[in-house]
């Protein structure tokens, strides 16, 4: 384990902000690190409450995600899931066996009125996740994805239909009445810097900024983020496409300029290195590095980088 010592709070939602979320559990001492988690694209399937963002970064903290799929827990079998299409259940969303255990009993203790956050405290114990995961809310939002075929709940568009809508635009129901879920304002507070996973930033980052409060607490503080597009693609999901339908090319200079009224930097892969100039134009700084985390190590490796650079820039600021 090394530098240890800062104490971060990282914002993700998605594979590939739960492998950068890995990493830095990786190489932070576990009550240093605090992981806030998207929970806008949550839904109601055959009666249960699903949570997608918070189940990829708890079982991939535990070691228990799928690698294949990217969701869903590794090992998994179907049975179930074949039960349920056979007498005429909803058969898009998949549920493996095991994956539907954690959704049987999330519903059970939020019927007994248990918060999300607990459910989430509950499942981190049981699963010995040792660093503090805290959904954003414990409030309901939900994501609406404005398309040329019309309005579409988060999970219709990016499921059923399978991204293939054209996206005009996002909205976040229910986030303006929203609070943080308890400790996350606190975490931010009390950290030293925050880290951007390499999310998408439309649909698993702009939910959590969308959190009253939450933006506001971040421009107190030293704030890095990850780009999730390499070469102009993302290496998963439909950010790139997002940002080609939104009339945006899709690039880490794009994601800088996304975030550019709450960031000090942005990590950006090699490849992109002519986006470089300007980025550091915007104001940000920008690293260059090896954005892909394809196995453990790299997730390590590269969240090592990040909070080297943390340091480094915190050290600079105290001289």
């Amino acid at each position: 384990m090394i530098n240890n010592e800062l104490t971060i709070v990282a914002l993700a939602g998605g594979v590939g902000g739960a492998k950068l979320a890995d990493g830095l559990a990786q190489v932070l001492q576990p009550d240093n690190l605090t992981i806030i988690v998207n929970t806008a694209d949550d839904f109601t399937h055959i009666g249960l409450r699903i949570s997608p963002d918070l189940d990829t970064v708890c079982y991939t903290l535990a070691d228990m995600a799928n690698p294949a799929t990217g969701w869903g827990r590794k090992d998994e079998t179907w049975n179930a899931f074949r039960a349920l299409s056979a007498i005429g259940m909803p058969d898009w969303f998949r549920l493996g066996d095991t994956d539907l255990a954690t959704h049987l009993v999330r519903d059970m203790h939020l019927t007994d009125g248990w918060s999300l956050s607990q459910v989430t405290e509950e499942f981190c114990r049981m699963w010995k996740i040792k660093v503090k995961v805290l959904p954003m809310t414990d409030d309901i939002v939900r994501t609406w994805v404005y398309t040329d075929e019309g309005d579409l709940e988060f999970q219709e568009y990016f499921v059923r239909r399978k991204c293939e809508p054209v996206v005009g635009g996002f909205k976040f129901v229910g986030v303006e009445k929203a609070h943080p879920a308890p400790g996350v304002l606190e975490a931010i507070q009390a950290c030293e810097a925050v880290v951007i996973c390499p999310s998408n930033p439309w649909v698993s980052i702009n939910p959590i900024l969308s959190i009253p409060g939450i933006r506001g607490a971040l421009s107190k503080k030293t704030v890095v983020a990850v780009s999730p597009i390499i070469g102009d693609q993302t290496v998963r999901g439909p950010a790139a496409k997002m940002f080609s339908e939104l009339g945006i090319k899709p690039s880490a200079l794009a994601v800088a300029l996304h975030y550019q009224e709450i960031i000090d930097a942005i990590f950006l892969d090699q490849v992109d290195h002519q986006q470089a100039k300007d980025i550091e134009a915007l104001g940000i700084s920008s690293v260059l590095t090896d954005a892909l985390m394809i196995d453990k190590a790299d997730r390590g490796r590269l969240a090592s980088e990040v909070i080297e650079y943390i340091r480094v820039k915190l050290k600079g600021t105290e001289t």
